[in-house]
């Protein structure tokens, strides 16, 4: 009697990596170190080769549905020609595709693909995505730059072919202007961000949107009400609700940046949210005593196995690593 070897079970958060790994190197504009960081991301395990494998073989299976479609459909092709424009066109062609095809009820693509070759609809017209663990920095212009943090999705936003501002989809960016700037601003959510001749930051994390102004003048537009932020300063919002506006280190705030995560009194619970955010795979705690603790520490981007290896021992944990990059702590 023959047998036939089980699938590797590859968890989610693994394949939503390696689909990002696809549709970067179906880009045309991976760097040499984004591939170099692909190749050390792919032989980190078997089930990382695995994972890359599947969402290359799905990638295969749309396209030439979709590129028929395009033929087809005048939706479809006028989409197309639209993305071809950008530096990224490849996949903002195929996303686009997806997207009419969404939208003209093709048999076997819908919004949400079975297949999860694209990410969130919201996601759907990034002009730039970060995958775990990387950053990115973009010249918008001679005087405004852009740095995008770990899983970062941005769009454009124009006027009369003009760059005015983005729209942050999910995840952190950095913005710096030179002082002759003109005003820039960012969407995210239920807000927009305008800023004056500033230096500032954005997160847009599960619904929760964080603006820093490190310097210059940042005015938050948000239907529960308006904010100025000044240097120091920062502000929370969310769908209906609008914080006031806190003082805040800039050292504390802007530690990404500078390859460091800094941690005064925060919960463990959060601390590991964070790691999970620029580390594949995952990290998750079975100790619900422990997830109050708050830890005071600064930890490296690139030996964050050293930062846990330094929190198991201080809270007492036993670590137990699985395939793909998931670390049990009990």
């Amino acid at each position: 009697m023959t047998t036939h070897p089980q699938p590797l079970k590859l968890p989610e958060t693994l394949r939503e990596d390696a689909r990002a790994w696809v549709r970067k190197l179906h880009s045309g504009a991976a760097t040499q170190w984004e591939a170099q960081a692909f190749r050390r991301w792919r032989d980190a395990s078997p089930l990382h080769q695995a994972a890359f494998i599947e969402a290359r073989q799905q990638w295969r299976v749309l396209q030439p549905a979709l590129n028929g479609l395009v033929r087809t459909d005048a939706e479809a092709a006028k989409l197309h020609r639209e993305t071809l424009r950008t530096p990224e066109a490849s996949r903002r062609a195929f996303l686009g595709a997806a997207g009419a095809a969404a939208v003209a009820g093709v048999a076997g693509v819908a919004v949400y693909s079975p297949l999860g070759l694209w990410p969130a609809a919201n996601e759907w017209n990034a002009d730039w995505r970060t995958v775990a663990g990387e950053q990115r920095a973009i010249a918008l212009s001679d005087q405004i730059g852009v740095t995008l943090n770990t899983r970062t999705s941005v769009r454009r936003l124009t006027s009369d072919g003009q760059t005015v501002g983005l729209e942050l989809l999910n995840g952190e960016a950095a913005i710096e202007m030179l002082a002759s700037a003109r005003d820039f601003s960012v969407v995210a959510g239920a807000g927009r961000s305008i800023a004056e001749s500033a230096r500032f930051e954005i997160s847009r994390l599960e619904g929760r949107v964080c603006v820093t102004c490190l310097a210059g003048r940042v005015r938050i537009e948000h239907p529960a009400g308006d904010r100025l932020l000044l240097a120091r300063q920062q502000a929370v919002y969310r769908d209906h609700s609008i914080s006031g506006i806190a003082t805040v280190d800039p050292k504390v705030a802007s530690a990404w940046r500078r390859g460091e995560l800094v941690f005064k009194q925060v919960p463990l619970s959060a601390v590991l949210d964070e790691i999970n955010r620029y580390r594949p795979g995952r990290v998750v705690l079975m100790v619900d005593s422990l997830r109050g603790k708050t830890v005071t520490a600064t930890f490296r981007l690139d030996r964050l196995d050293l930062a846990l290896l330094q929190m198991q021992r201080s809270f007492g944990l036993n670590a137990r690593s699985l395939p793909a990059g998931v670390l049990v702590l009990s």
